[in-house]
């Protein structure tokens, strides 16, 4: 399991631990799963999706920063639209 962070300036909108998650990135959408390299990406507005146990979830934001780096993701969206 990783560990998943979703923040806007203004609210948390997830924390907590998934298997997988899909990111927009600025040069086309990719996946991370566990023990992905460490990168950072820049975010283009769209759909972020991620598992957790209980199920998929998704949001939809506008613009932002992924790093991911030991299994841990922290996602700095611009704004959460849906």
């Amino acid at each position: 399991m990783m560990q998943l962070t979703i923040i806007t300036p203004d609210q948390m909108v997830f924390q907590g631990e998934v298997t997988e998650a899909t990111f927009p990135g600025a040069n086309g959408s990719f996946q991370v799963l566990k023990n992905h390299a460490a990168i950072v990406s820049a975010l283009a507005t769209g759909n972020v999706s991620y598992t957790t146990k209980v199920g998929q979830k998704s949001h939809v934001i506008e613009g932002g920063v992924v790093e991911v780096n030991d299994n841990k993701i922290v996602l700095l969206a611009e704004k959460v639209i849906g």
